[in-house]
């Protein structure tokens, strides 16, 4: 029996609806194992601007501190794209809670059931058994954290520049990260860049090369520029099985790859970082795929299930429980697969609720 202390940042619009029902599967899942939860709720985006003036507040970041984990719901929307750039939710809270807890991998698993193979742009044919692969994104470094600046030529025009760099550190950690999650997997890795442009992208190429050369040299490695890598995504997409790239080309194509598995509402992702948690496991932050829709919001028909799922990757990554993990992950996919379905993923079937979707998934656990 152990406690598993976390924070749970629920956001804007659908997140706080999702939140709850993923909580409440969470607890079901761990009371059957005698465990217990040991969370804070705390505001963060929009909610954190509404409450406290600034969309990652000063209490926000210290219980995180105080955490194992983080337990991230969704955040920004409309009511504060009226803000300054810097300021709004998106930019002002998750880049600094990447940065503060130095969460430099995204791992985000792309899953389509086969029995959602209508719920993808691409015809049912090119994907008869679903799809099943890993975008790992590198999160700290690149063009999103390098120096900004906004400038008068001496032309009188005005010009921006956005720097990016990497450092050998940088990638080969990351590197580490795309081969043990393919250990696990089928032994093999797509690295991509724009090494016929960037130099940043010549680095990151040799470093691969040369890393997997001397750690890994087991696993299959290949190399693909990041436009042919995004053709190949829609073309073929179980071509890939895991593959791993730099910050702003792995913020595109992990886009690309949750709409080709149909639903943002099924896509979970775990952010880790270098530091462990109190309990020597990794500390991550662990969210779903998707935004806060505010279109949709209050209306309790959100699919949950990205929630859920990201929740089980904190009890594998975060506490080390990959049997509970599972039994979750398998809860989701028999509840879905049976033909209960939130409206995103209905076609043509009675859609239920958040709540029954919720529901439904605790009863299978």
């Amino acid at each position: 029996m152990a406690t598993f202390k976390f924070s749970v940042l629920p956001g804007d619009y659908i997140g706080p609806e999702v939140m709850e029902v993923a909580l409440d599967v969470l607890k079901t899942a761990c009371g059957k194992e005698g465990h217990k939860l040991d969370y804070t709720v705390c505001a963060v985006g929009g909610a954190g601007i509404d409450k406290f003036g600034k969309a990652l507040p000063d209490q926000t970041v210290e219980t995180c501190r105080n955490s194992d984990a983080i337990l991230f719901g969704s955040v920004g929307g409309p009511k504060w794209e009226h803000l300054p750039s810097n300021e709004q939710p998106e930019r002002a809270a998750l880049l600094p809670l990447r940065k503060i807890f130095k969460l430099f991998a995204n791992i985000r698993p792309g899953l389509l059931y086969p029995q959602l193979a209508d719920a993808s742009p691409l015809k049912t044919e090119r994907i008869p058994n679903g799809i099943d692969i890993v975008c790992i994104r590198e999160l700290t470094g690149g063009i999103y954290f390098g120096e900004k600046k906004t400038f008068t030529n001496p032309d009188g025009e005005t010009a921006a520049s956005d720097t990016m760099s990497y450092k050998v550190s940088e990638i080969e950690r990351i590197a580490e990260v795309a081969a043990k999650t393919a250990m696990a997997r089928g032994k093999k890795v797509c690295s991509i860049d724009k090494a016929n442009v960037l130099e940043t992208s010549v680095l990151w190429r040799k470093t691969v090369s040369e890393y997997f050369r001397k750690n890994f040299p087991e696993i299959e490695l290949s190399h693909l520029y990041v436009d042919n890598a995004a053709m190949q995504l829609a073309r073929d997409p179980n071509q890939f099985d895991v593959f791993f790239t730099e910050n702003m080309f792995g913020d595109i194509l992990s886009d690309e790859m949750a709409v080709i598995c149909g639903s943002l509402g099924m896509l979970c992702s775990a952010s880790l970082g270098i530091g462990k948690n109190s309990i020597g496991l990794k500390f991550g932050l662990y969210e779903p795929a998707g935004g806060t829709a505010p279109d949709i919001a209050g209306k309790g028909i959100a699919n949950p299930c990205a929630q859920i799922l990201s929740s089980a990757l904190m009890l594998r990554y975060s506490f080390g429980e990959d049997a509970l993990a599972s039994r979750i992950e398998k809860a989701v996919r028999d509840t879905v697969c049976s033909g209960i379905r939130t409206a995103d993923i209905a076609f043509g079937m009675k859609a239920v609720s958040t709540k029954e979707m919720g529901e439904a998934i605790k009863s299978r656990l």
